[in-house]
C-alpha cells in the first residue's frame, strides 16, 4: 500500500483531518459514531489498489476539531462536501457506515453533483417516529460506545440524550470492551482476542470526549430521511449484516426499497461491524459494485438529452415494447 498523503483542511469553520491513499476514481469513506480513521484498517489496503481512497475524521472525533455546539447530519454532510471541494474533487463514490450512512444519504440529497455512487452499510433512514419501535437500536448504540443502556424517549426532537445510566465503576477500557461485545457477533469477539485488543488500544490512544460523543449521537438520533430518500439519484448499494442488533437487516432493506436505483445485499453471520468480520467478502462486494459503475460510465455516457446511457437503454426498451404492443393491438 502506498504511503498516504495526510493533513488538515479548513472547512465549515473547523479543521478536518484526512488521509488519501492510492490513485484512480475518488472513493470517500465516512465513519460511524465515535470511530476515527483507524476503523478502515481492513478496507483501505484493498480498495486503494484501484481507487483513490479518502478517509477523514468527522467533526467531534479523532484528529478533527471537536466544537461543543450542536451537530446535525446536515452539518456533517456539508463538512464532507466542503472537504471534497477543498481537495479539488468534483465527484466521488461515497461509502458510509452506520452514522456515516446517515451522512452519506444527506450528502447525496444536499450535494448530488458530488456523488457518483453510494454504498450504505449497517444503516437505515433514521426516523424519530420509529424510535419507540426500534428503541433497542438506540440503546444498542449506547452500549456500543461504552454507555450502559437506558431508554431513549422520543418526545419530538431530542436535544440531549436521556436515560443514560451511570458507569457503575467500569473503567474506560471495560466500557469499550462492553460495547464491542455487542458490535461484533459473539463468535467473532471471542475468537479474535488480539484484534479486539488492538481496537481497544486504538480507541484509548485518542479517546473521544464524552460531550463530543453526545453531540454526534444527537445528530444521529434527530436524523430522518424517510420522506426524502426516494430523491436519491445515485446508483446505490445497501449492505446489511444478518445478525446486526443495532440496525437490523429489515431496516436496511426498507432503506434500499425506498431508493429507486439500489441493490440490497445481506452478509450472513455478521454483526454491525460486518466490514471487519467478513472483510474479504465485503471488499469484493464493494469493488464489484464500484467497477460496474465505472464500466457503465465508460460504456454508457450521457446522451444529448442528459440521460445516462443505462437509463437511455431502458427508455428505448420500453419504447420498443410499446411499439410492439401497438402493432399487436392494431391487428
Amino acid at each position: 500500500m502506498m504511503k498516504p498523503h495526510y493533513g488538515k483542511a479548513k472547512v465549515n469553520g473547523i479543521e478536518i483531518y484526512h488521509e488519501i491513499y492510492g490513485t484512480g476514481e475518488p472513493l470517500v469513506l465516512i465513519e460511524g459514531l465515535g470511530y476515527s480513521e483507524w476503523m478502515w484498517y481492513k478496507l483501505v489496503p484493498k480498495l486503494s489498489e484501484r481507487y483513490k481512497v479518502i478517509v477523514f475524521d468527522n467533526r467531534g472525533v479523532g484528529n478533527t476539531d471537536k466544537p461543543d455546539s450542536e451537530y446535525t447530519i446536515e452539518l456533517m454532510a456539508d463538512d464532507t462536501a466542503g472537504l471534497l471541494r477543498t481537495l479539488g474533487i468534483t465527484k466521488a463514490h461515497v461509502l458510509g457506515i452506520s452514522l456515516g450512512g446517515f451522512i452519506a444519504q444527506e450528502l447525496a440529497l444536499r450535494h448530488p453533483d458530488l456523488v457518483r455512487s453510494l454504498i450504505l452499510v449497517s444503516t437505515s433512514m433514521g426516523s424519530r417516529n420509529a424510535m419507540h419501535k426500534y428503541s433497542q437500536l438506540w440503546n444498542g448504540y449506547l452500549k456500543m460506545w461504552g454507555f450502559l443502556p437506558g431508554i431513549i424517549e422520543a418526545n419530538g426532537k431530542a436535544s440531549m440524550p436521556s436515560g443514560i445510566e451511570p458507569y457503575y465503576g467500569m473503567t474506560k477500557e471495560e466500557k469499550i470492551r462492553y460495547g464491542l461485545m455487542s458490535a461484533f457477533t459473539p463468535e467473532y469477539f471471542n475468537d479474535h482476542p488480539e484484534e479486539i485488543d488492538r481496537i481497544v488500544e486504538w480507541r484509548l490512544e485518542n479517546p473521544q470526549p464524552t460531550y463530543a460523543w453526545k453531540r454526534q449521537f444527537m445528530a444521529g438520533i434527530n436524523f430522518d430521511s424517510s420522506s426524502r430518500v426516494h430523491e436519491i439519484k445515485a446508483p446505490t448499494l445497501v449492505i446489511a449484516g444478518s445478525r446486526d442488533t443495532f440496525v437490523t437487516a429489515e431496516n436496511s432493506m426498507e432503506l434500499a426499497d425506498r431508493i429507486p436505483d439500489s441493490e440490497f445485499v445481506i452478509i450472513e453471520g455478521t454483526g454491525h461491524l460486518l466490514f471487519i468480520e467478513h472483510s474479504e467478502e465485503f471488499n469484493n462486494l464493494v469493488l464489484s459494485f464500484l467497477d460496474e459503475q465505472s464500466k457503465q460510465k465508460a460504456t454508457h455516457p450521457a446522451d444529448k438529452s442528459g440521460r445516462p446511457g443505462w437509463l437511455e437503454k431502458i427508455v428505448k426498451l420500453f419504447m420498443n415494447m410499446k411499439d410492439d404492443r401497438d402493432r399487436y393491438t392494431s391487428h
